[in-house]
């Protein structure tokens, strides 16, 4: 394993990451706090108790999950689809590194990233809502697993992607709409049965359900699927990052 070739790339990302700090680190916890503002506040002051949690404290879990998803896929997406816009690509494709280590290097970054501004996220939640995590260790394996996964499905993003309109297609189209609609802001519980039903087949839900669970020991779904569902989903990025280099995919077109 070359860990100063990936040393080298972990650490020209975190640089980048300093540069746009504004960006990548201030704008996601601005967004958030007008959620707590619109939904824990005025939707919250509607809605007294969610399975005997208060409601400004039962969506943190689902606006955490939210914003580590969303910065997991745009900052590993960006990451790579920049070096073959401009062409450097072919430079890293022709280093004595496997694509394993490349992988390692973007991939570690934006999950590095996507999970320190989780972090921040749930610092910031205390100044709205009291919060106990009934299960911290539990907690910090759900959020780094959902950081490393959706950081892994942003560096396929990012070399499918041929212009930035694709780039921000599948995580504005696809990927929000579905942790909207996976119990981000509600309890799959809340549902009529038929619509439960159908919300099971969100993949998001499972993800959530987890991470609430390290929360407050509540889930819409046996946790040990939770687990099962963001290892399949890893282990399947994984299999197509190593299919792509293995074929050269969109790399040396």
């Amino acid at each position: 394993m070359n860990w100063t070739a990936i040393y080298a790339i972990y650490r020209m990302e975190m640089l980048r990451f300093g540069r746009t700090i504004l960006q990548s680190f201030v704008s996601p916890v601005l967004s958030t706090s007008l959620y707590f503002v619109v939904f824990g506040t005025a939707i919250g002051s509607r809605i007294d108790q969610v399975e005997g949690v208060s409601y400004g404290a039962f969506i943190v879990p689902g606006l955490i999950m939210l914003s580590i998803m969303t910065q997991g896929i745009s900052n590993a997406s960006f990451a790579i689809y920049f070096p073959k816009f401009i062409g450097t690509v072919y430079e890293i494709l022709s280093a004595p590194i496997s694509f394993l280590e490349i992988t390692i290097g973007y991939v570690g970054a934006a999950a590095t990233k996507s999970l320190f501004i989780g972090a921040v996220i749930l610092a910031t939640a205390h100044l709205f809502v009291d919060i106990e995590i009934a299960h911290p260790l539990a907690m910090v394996a759900f959020m780094g697993l959902t950081c490393l996964s959706f950081a892994l499905f942003g560096f396929i993003i990012g070399i499918w992607a041929q212009n930035f309109e694709q780039l921000q297609l599948i995580p504005l189209l696809v990927v929000t709409p579905l942790v909207f609609l996976g119990g981000a802001f509600y309890s799959v519980s809340m549902l009529p049965p038929a619509w439960q039903t159908v919300t099971l087949f969100n993949p998001v839900v499972y993800l959530i359900s987890g991470f609430r669970w390290s929360f407050f020991g509540l889930a819409d779904v046996p946790v040990g699927l939770s687990l099962l569902a963001i290892a399949g989903f890893t282990l399947l990025c994984l299999g197509i990052i190593w299919w792509i280099f293995r074929t050269g995919y969109r790399l040396r077109d």
